[in-house]
């Protein structure tokens, strides 16, 4: 049984395979923060996780997690949560698991507000199989899936995010770790979807964004009185994916009743509660012989 006071309680005997120096590496440091800080135990929350190099997380962080397939993390993640309301529920993956693949599940996941958080490795490539471009990768980047440059322009996961109906939508970057994981806390604290976008480094397939080059840019958001209840600073916010300034922090916050507190069925108490040993499904089976 663990330790509730443990501060290596999140902490595997496996350690990670990512290349030296990878931005995972942060996001793992801080998301472990985040649980600490808020209090949690290993048995209170569960991860859902894509497949690509930062999916593996699951595997190296000391709480339950489950693989699913690629870009379907957040289904996933949002059965976890009408199972068992209780618990805390991460989505995770990288742009490329999300926003390529599982964009559909991204904006959906978004407008039905489940209480969940998705935490998302940003670094403009499919980095699993050898670096191929994604939908947020620079427009004329050169990759072996796009020889003679990026046709389409990058889109905006956190404009998106905030257009679709999430309550909760922030950025990091995977090189500040303390940022990280107090917006990683803030997202988990928070009651209804909630999107941290991080803008990971990647230093094998798109090592032109170094550390060096984030942090030449990046600036935090709170430091500047930012109010994240304006909608329409937060869009303007979103929509930046240039190459000079780079906002990190809460870019819009808002409440509204969550997709699971308007279903009957789970004011009772949650359903990995319920007793089932007297539900009988025989009609309903045989029904569907």
């Amino acid at each position: 049984m663990t330790d509730a006071n443990d501060k290596t309680r999140f902490n595997t005997e496996a350690r990670p395979n990512w290349c030296p120096g990878c931005g995972n590496f942060g996001i793992q440091a801080s998301i472990k923060k985040a649980l600490l800080a808020l209090d949690l135990q290993p048995h209170e929350v569960a991860m859902a996780s894509g497949i690509g190099c930062s999916s593996k997380i699951a595997h190296w962080i000391n709480i339950y997690g489950i693989h699913g397939l690629h870009g379907r993390p957040l289904p996933l993640a949002a059965g976890i949560k009408l199972a068992n309301h209780k618990m805390a529920v991460i989505a995770e993956g990288g742009d490329g698991d999300g926003y390529s693949e599982g964009m559909g599940h991204f904006i959906h996941a978004a407008r039905r507000n489940v209480d969940m958080t998705y935490i998302v490795h940003n670094n403009g490539v499919f980095a699993l199989t050898t670096g191929q471009a994604s939908t947020t990768g620079r427009q004329t980047r050169v990759t072996i899936s796009t020889p003679h440059g990026a046709i389409e322009p990058p889109f905006s996961p956190t404009a998106l995010a905030i257009v679709a109906g999430a309550t909760f939508v922030a950025r990091g970057f995977s090189g500040d770790t303390d940022q990280l994981a107090d917006l990683v806390a803030e997202a988990i604290r928070h009651h209804g979807f909630a999107l941290v976008d991080v803008m990971q480094v990647c230093v094998s397939y798109n090592p032109e964004r170094s550390y060096k080059w984030y942090q030449e840019r990046v600036y935090k958001l709170d430091s500047q009185g930012y109010d994240p209840s304006d909608r329409d600073k937060a869009l303007a916010l979103g929509l930046d994916t240039g190459e000079e300034r780079l906002a990190t922090g809460v870019l819009y916050r808002t409440e509204r009743p969550a997709y699971e507190d308007k279903l009957q069925q789970l004011q009772e108490a949650p359903l990995a509660e319920r007793d089932i040993s007297r539900i009988d499904v025989s009609n309903l089976m045989e029904a569907l012989i």
